[in-house]
């Protein structure tokens, strides 16, 4: 049976199907057969808004089951680990993989939907293994943001790439990598 890997996209115009399948593309070569990855179209990618894609991200979940892996990028990132700390799914993730996700609250970004995330850690299952990636040259979320995450989420495993943009340069070997270890643990 193959592993499930649920991918959340990023937001703005086009961003499901001229910007994020790449990532998932290299993602799905990097792990191989073994691994179905899941990409829904979220709901009005140009305008993301977190409660709307969160009740999305719910309905997607009710076709999850435990050991699955969840993966998102820039704000759907944002959106699934917030949506996680809100409501616990119903099934145990095998890990959470957090990709250039923009920070909301002191020093990060400001959001009239998304409360401070200071506290999300508190707010998360402690014994589901969290990663955070985040390039250097990130010119759309700061990696200042990686390392508010970090202070939120102080049980995470940080990944701090060089030379790499909002879309890690469409690689995602370090997180295939760290997805491939974590179905080993």
């Amino acid at each position: 049976m193959k592993r499930r890997v649920f991918f959340v996209q990023g937001g703005g115009e086009g961003a499901h199907d001229e910007w994020d399948n790449e990532l998932v593309e290299n993602l799905r070569q990097a792990l191989g057969p073994r691994y179905e990855i899941l990409y829904p179209n979220m709901p009005d990618e140009a305008d993301p808004n977190c409660a709307r894609w969160a009740a999305a991200l719910r309905n997607e979940f009710a076709k999850l089951s435990d050991g699955a892996i969840l993966v998102g990028h820039s704000i759907g990132a944002t959106i699934l680990i917030n949506a996680l700390a809100d409501e616990a799914p119903t099934f145990r993730p095998g890990g959470i993989f957090l990709i250039s996700a923009p920070f909301v609250g002191d020093g990060g970004w400001q959001s009239e939907d998304i409360g401070d995330m200071s506290n999300i850690g508190e707010r998360l299952a402690r014994d589901i293994p969290i990663h955070l990636y985040h390039g250097d040259q990130d010119d759309t979320a700061p990696l200042s943001h990686l390392d508010l995450f970090a202070k939120a989420i102080p049980n995470a495993v940080v990944r701090r790439l060089s030379d790499r943009d909002h879309q890690l340069n469409n690689d995602l070997s370090e997180v295939a990598a760290d997805i491939l270890a974590s179905a080993h643990d």
